[in-house]
C-alpha cells in the first residue's frame, strides 16, 4: 500500500516507519524536522509544516492510507495543542478527503475525551470527532503511554535520590513499548470505525515503578507524595509567565493521577526488563 506517515521522525513515528518499510509498504515520511535513517530504506522523506494548509496540498494524492502521530509533546510559547494536535491534523484530514484516501489512522491518547480542561487531551478529542465526521474510513489508537516517557519522568528523580508522586492513592498504568505499538498500528491501520485503548502486558502502580527504578539504579528507594493541588499552582504560575508550560503541567497532573490501563494489550516487551536495561551501562 501507499502510505503517508505524518510525524514520521518522532519516537513512535520512526518505529511505525520501520514497521511499514519492513512489511513492504511504499511510504511518504512527513515531518517538520527530518533526518537520515540509514537503517531504514526505502522511503520518501518530506519536510512539511502541516499547520500550513497550502503546504499540505497534494500530499495525499495517490495514497491508500494516512497515519498520523502528530502532536505537541513539549512546552511551547509559540504554538498550542490546538494548533498542532487539532489544527495540523485537521489539515491532513481535509487533504485526505480531497485526495480520496481510503483509510485514516490517528494516534491519540487514552481517555482523551475525559478532560476538556487539559488542552493536550481536549485538542486530540476534538480531532477524533472531526475525523469521525469527515466521511473517511477511520481507526483511532489511544495508547496509555510509552516505556521511554515513563523512564524520562522517573530517571532524573531517581538520580537526585527522591521520587515524588502525586496524591495519596495508588495509580496504575500498563504502558507499551513503541516497537510493539508500531507493529499493532500497521497491522490494524485499515480497520474501520475502531477505537483501540492500547497498553502493554504489565500493569504497575507508579509506586511500584519507582521502586523498580531505584532497584535498577542500585539505590535505596525514597518516595514522597505531593498534594495534587500543587500542580494547579504551578500551572497558574506558568500561565502568568506565558512560557507555554501550563499545558504540559496540566497534562502531567492528569496522567499521574488517572488510571491509565488499556484493555487492548499488545506486544511481548516487558517494562520491568526495560527499566533494568536503562541502567546496564
Amino acid at each position: 500500500m501507499k502510505v503517508v506517515l505524518a510525524g514520521a521522525y518522532g519516537h513512535l513515528g520512526e518505529d511505525i516507519l520501520r514497521s511499514l518499510v519492513r512489511q513492504g509498504h511504499k511510504v511518504k515520511a512527513v515531518d517538520l524536522h527530518v533526518r537520515d535513517l540509514e537503517d531504514c530504506v526505502p522511503f520518501k522523506s518530506l519536510q512539511i509544516d502541516l499547520t500550513d494548509r497550502k503546504a499540505v496540498r497534494g500530499l495525499c494524492q495517490g495514497a491508500d492510507a494516512v497515519i498520523t502521530t502528530v502532536g505537541l509533546t513539549t512546552a511551547s510559547a509559540r504554538v498550542t495543542s490546538y494548533d498542532i494536535d487539532y489544527g495540523a491534523n485537521r489539515n491532513l484530514v481535509d487533504e485526505a478527503v480531497r485526495a480520496g484516501v481510503r483509510h485514516f489512522a490517528y494516534i491519540s491518547v487514552l481517555k482523551a475525551d475525559k478532560a476538556p480542561d487539559v488542552p493536550m487531551l481536549d485538542a486530540k478529542a476534538r480531532l477524533e470527532e472531526y475525523l469521525k465526521e469527515s466521511g473517511l474510513t477511520w481507526v483511532i489508537f489511544r495508547p496509555t503511554g510509552y516505556f521511554y516517557d515513563i523512564a524520562k519522568v522517573f530517571m532524573p528523580m531517581v538520580e537526585k535520590g527522591r521520587v515524588t508522586l502525586l496524591g495519596d492513592r495508588p495509580v496504575h498504568a500498563n504502558v507499551v513499548d513503541t516497537p510493539d505499538f508500531a507493529d499493532f498500528i500497521v497491522d490494524h491501520m485499515c480497520d474501520e470505525g475502531k477505537t483501540y485503548s492500547v497498553g502493554g502486558k504489565e500493569t504497575w502502580s507508579y509506586e511500584e515503578l519507582a521502586r523498580m527504578f531505584f532497584e535498577a539504579a542500585g539505590k535505596e528507594p525514597v518516595i514522597s507524595r505531593a498534594p495534587v493541588w500543587l500542580f494547579d499552582v504551578l500551572a497558574l504560575a506558568a500561565r502568568l509567565k506565558r512560557n507555554g508550560k501550563e499545558a504540559v503541567i496540566r497534562f502531567s497532573k492528569w496522567t499521574l493521577t488517572e488510571e491509565m490501563v488499556g484493555d487492548t494489550v499488545v506486544g511481548d516487551h516487558s517494562f520491568a526488563e526495560y527499566i533494568k536495561s536503562c541502567y546496564k551501562n
